[in-house]
């Protein structure tokens, strides 16, 4: 029961990666990575294939290895996440609405950029 459960998640965070390849500002590497999560869990096939894919399987390789989130991913999710938090605030939202979802998304953003990033890592490895 649990290996469905597994691939259930695993299959709905893949074809919501795919979305984001496609809509502009929805992201795509969060997803891939709990799919693989998922997969691992209940579907050894495809998280293979994610780990040998050319574009996701990096990213996944890179957090599952050294907990690492590159730059540019960093600096997307910044915007995306400003333009978000000014829409709400713009928003006839209630006023907890207002303050509650840019709290939170600032601590997100907090914890993402003290994740180290790929660059650092190279250099550490390879002097």
């Amino acid at each position: 029961m649990m290996k469905w459960l597994w691939r259930s998640l695993a299959l709905i965070a893949l074809i919501l990666g795919f979305i984001g390849v496609i809509v502009p500002g929805m992201p795509t590497t969060v997803f891939m990575l709990m799919a693989a999560g998922a997969a691992s869990r209940g579907w050894p096939a495809l998280h293979d294939w994610l780990l040998r894919h050319p574009r996701f399987g990096p990213p996944i390789h890179h957090w599952r290895d050294h907990g690492a989130v590159p730059r540019k991913a960093k600096w997307l999710a910044l915007a995306t996440m400003l333009l978000s938090m000014w829409m709400i605030c713009v928003s006839p939202s209630a006023l907890w609405v207002k303050w509650c979802i840019p709290s939170f998304m600032t601590l997100i953003l907090i914890w993402l950029w003290t994740r180290p990033e790929i660059k650092s890592i190279a250099t550490e490895h390879h002097p």
